[in-house]
């Protein structure tokens, strides 16, 4: 039975809503307030996105899911840009091929944010209207539609993060951010009693899908390392020659990393005896005991390999931070690059920083049954060929992430800011 709420009450939430509706909507656009107007619509590979089309597409999401089944008598602001904006809904209809969205010159700018404006002037209509008799629903996709949003804002600045560093002359998106600190930290080994254990989201507040439903899980006891792996550390993998051992690698990925000839994680550049990467900074010389970030699930497998031990599962991820409380170097630290731990003999960066990949494929919890539809597309249609990665980053909003929280790439993606941490049997 659903709860009937009093009009102030009713009040409360709507207003709750809108002030999250303006506040996410508004952080998008200052994200890309450094742009020059030519940034705004270069596609560098088939996985980037222009800047403008992640503006256009934020849009598309609430014009297509909210206003249109929503919003009596609710007028498109343009009929192309259903199939112009639409990312990959195949119950929605045709979309414009991946590759391609650096190709269109049009819409301009001007007209994306235009677009924006009309899509946020009907959803706040939309939002006010607290006798809609669909109110359950509109609250709950508006949800989805913020959190989907809070993702394309990570996903702007790791698009925008290749655009620049593709760019010979290296364009510095941000120059007044702040400065990790490079403090060695030596890790530790934190261990874990296994058993029958708990994992997976049950509550009020909002989760993905695929985060559910909460579920017993068995584990071993374990050992978790107590930080990620830094970028010294990943130094001495390259100077072993990992990069040309092919015991170390999976199939795939050896094969991979012949075909693009990786010789060292995603921006890094080697000169002379030191070595230098691309942050959002501009270029700058790697500090040692940062964690090692932009690296694929393959390099991360390897490392484990040569070192001897490997990485956790998602269980024993979530396990392991079951009890911690959700803080670290997230997007509000305005860093935008890992920073490094700041104690031992607990677990450090669980949160932030970087997502950290797991050894777990990408599958549906006991359970999980799709939705048909568009929100049955939103995580459940990827659930095949891709590996977990947990914690969030430091572009990642504090608010977005929690303990149950399953992002996932493929395995040989790098260009999100992903890292990893050891794990081993007790």
């Amino acid at each position: 039975m659903s709860t009937v709420l009093a009009p102030e009450e009713l009040s409360i939430h709507t207003t709750s809503l809108l002030v999250k509706y303006k506040t996410v909507r508004a952080e998008t656009e200052q994200l890309c307030s450094p742009l020059e107007i030519e940034d705004y619509g270069i596609q560098t590979q088939p996985f980037v996105s222009p800047p403008k089309w992640h503006l256009a597409h934020t849009a598309w999401f609430f014009e297509t899911l909210l206003l249109k089944p929503y919003f009596k008598n609710y007028k498109n602001f343009h009929p192309k840009y259903a199939e112009l904006f639409n990312s990959y809904y195949d119950t929605i209809g045709a979309y414009h091929a991946r590759p391609e969205r650096g190709l269109l010159s049009r819409p301009t700018v001007k007209e994306v944010y235009k677009y924006r404006a009309y899509v946020d002037q009907h959803m706040m209509a939309l939002l006010e209207d607290v006798n809609h008799p669909y109110r359950k629903d509109i609250k709950h996709r508006t949800e989805l539609g913020l959190n989907h949003e809070q993702q394309h804002q990570e996903l702007l600045l790791t698009d925008i993060k290749h655009i620049f560093a593709y760019n010979p002359l290296k364009p510095v998106y941000r120059n007044n951010l702040n400065t990790p600190s490079n403090k060695f930290v030596r890790p530790e080994w934190i261990s874990i009693a296994g058993g029958v254990k708990e994992i997976g989201f049950h509550g009020e507040s909002f989760a993905y899908d695929n985060e559910g439903p909460k579920h017993k899980v068995y584990v071993n006891d374990f050992k978790i390392a107590s930080r990620p792996v830094t970028n010294g550390e990943f130094i001495e993998f390259i100077n072993h020659n990992a990069y040309q051992d092919s015991d170390l690698w999976l199939s795939d990925a050896w094969k991979m990393i012949q075909k693009e000839r990786w010789q060292s994680p995603l921006y890094w550049k080697s000169a002379g005896n030191e070595w230098w990467h691309m942050t959002l900074s501009g270029m700058q010389r790697i500090e040692l005991n940062l964690p090692a970030c932009h690296i694929s699930f393959y390099e991360a497998a390897a490392y484990a390999r040569w070192a001897g031990k490997r990485l956790p599962t998602e269980q024993e991820w979530e396990v392991a931070c079951a009890e911690l409380p959700v803080e670290g170097n997230f997007r509000e630290s305005q860093l935008l690059q890992p920073n490094s731990a700041r104690e031992t003999q607990s677990l450090q960066q669980m949160y932030g920083d970087i997502w950290e990949w797991t050894q777990s494929s990408y599958a549906p919890y006991p359970g999980y049954h799709q939705q048909s539809g568009p929100l049955g597309e939103y995580n459940g249609k990827f659930m095949s060929s891709q590996m977990v990665l947990r914690g969030g980053s430091c572009i990642t909003p504090k608010n977005h992430i929690r303990a149950t929280y399953r992002n996932f790439f493929y395995p040989h993606e790098r260009w999100q800011f992903s890292g990893f941490r050891l794990a081993d049997d007790c």
